[in-house]
Formats: C-alpha cells, sequence, structure tokens
C-alpha cells in the first residue's frame, strides 16, 4: 500500500531451501510447456520475481512464483515487473519474516487473487499447502501438509512427485 519495507537478506538455509524447491519445481514443471520425461510442464517457476498485486502501489517478492502457461504464454524479458497475478505462490518463513510472511503477505495475496500458497517451515521441516476458497469473504482453505522427508504429489503440481528431503 505504498509503504516501503527494509528487511535483512535471507539465511544460508533460508536459500537453500528455496534454490532446492526451485529447482525441483523448474525441472518437472518449468522448463518447457507440455510434458516430457522429466515431468509434465506448462508452468513457469521463478525465484523472487517482482509482482504487482497493484500496479507500483503494492509489489511483493514470494520467495517462489509460479504462473500456468496457459495464462502467462512467454516471459516479456525486457522487463522487470510482473502485474499477472500467480496462480502459486511459496513463501520460506525465516524468524525476521515470519510475521510479515503469514500477517501482511498472504493476505495480500489472497486478495488479489493468487489460487495457491505454499509455507515453508523450516524449523518444523513442513509445506503447508493453501487454496484460496471463493466467496465471501475468500479465504485460504488449508488443503493439506507434508513433513520431512516425503515423497509425494503436492497441489497444483500433479503429475509428478517431488521429494522433500534435500530442503532440509
Amino acid at each position: 500500500d505504498g509503504e516501503l519495507f527494509l528487511m535483512t537478506g535471507p539465511r544460508a538455509r533460508h536459500i537453500q531451501i528455496t534454490s532446492v524447491l526451485g529447482a525441483l519445481l523448474g525441472s518437472r514443471f518449468g522448463l518447457r510447456d507440455g510434458p516430457s520425461d522429466d515431468g509434465p510442464g506448462g508452468w513457469w517457476i521463478l525465484h523472487e520475481p517482482e509482482v504487482h498485486l497493484v500496479l507500483d502501489r503494492q509489489v511483493v517478492r514470494p520467495d517462489l512464483a509460479g504462473w500456468r502457461r496457459e495464462r502467462l504464454p512467454r516471459l516479456d524479458a525486457d522487463s522487470h515487473k510482473f502485474t499477472l497475478v500467480p496462480d502459486w505462490i511459496c513463501e520460506v518463513l525465516s524468524p525476521s519474516t515470519r510475521s510479515y510472511d503469514l500477517l501482511r503477505k498472504m493476505p495480500r495475496y489472497l486478495a488479489a487473487g493468487v489460487r495457491w500458497a505454499w509455507i515453508v517451515d523450516p524449523e518444523i521441516k513442513r509445506v503447508e499447502v493453501y487454496r484460496a476458497v471463493d466467496g465471501e469473504p475468500r479465504e485460504w482453505l488449508d488443503v493439506v501438509s507434508f513433513t520431512d522427508h516425503a515423497v509425494a504429489e503436492i497441489p497444483p503440481f500433479d503429475g509428478a512427485s517431488l521429494d522433500l528431503g534435500p530442503c532440509w
């Protein structure tokens, strides 16, 4: 809402988790338009994109964000702004950003129309999956949680199992 927040950079553990998740998702879903031996494809998976929920007024940088390619057929190589709301976001909690991610960013994602969200809690080795539920008021539905070394298809990324073990 026009407020500027300065935050410290993420710690090594946070960077490692986002890097591993980005690589896992990117290799199975983000490298091509359609299916391959590696996975079903069909997504753009980006690390810390500048997402304009409200152009130049409400700007966020999720740790990871994804757009279905049918909604975002190609990336604009000359722009740093993403004005199309992502289909999915992922926030990795850290001591310095936990309350901001949960209390400020999650409601903004919901209000802007993000359909899916992952909250990754490194302290308890858990990925919580949320889906937006339309209605009045619009709200997040806690769909499922995965812990520790789970190997599973994690919504909205169906069609290929992800091994969470390397994240921790």
